[in-house]
């Protein structure tokens, strides 16, 4: 069954690795995730993932291998996927809360 909306406030938060929580939905091929990280979330290895989304609060920076963008609350995300578009995320705020729309794989 599709569905046209999705209720995050009734899903439970799930946290992968220190330092982020998040909502996830699936469906049709698409992720839509409601994520909040810490400066406790370390990225160890290079994310090759792509990732469109919306900064909804706080601060983070993304290191594009060398070059580092600054988002703010407000700010859209749109990375490509793959290693010329590899990336690495800093918390610079006490919380980053992000929504996210991601292929699934």
């Amino acid at each position: 069954m599709t569905r046209y909306k999705i209720d995050f406030e009734a899903m439970p938060w799930e946290s992968p690795a220190p330092g982020v929580r998040s909502k996830v939905f699936e469906q049709s091929g698409k992720r839509l995730r409601l994520a909040e990280f810490t400066p406790d979330f370390v990225e160890a290895d290079w994310c090759l993932q792509g990732h469109t989304g919306y900064v909804l609060e706080g601060q983070v920076e993304i290191d594009f291998d060398g070059k580092v963008v600054l988002y703010n609350a407000g700010d859209s995300i749109l990375i490509p996927a793959g290693e010329k578009h590899k990336h690495k995320a800093r918390v610079l705020s006490e919380v980053v809360k992000i929504f996210l729309v991601e292929d699934v794989r």
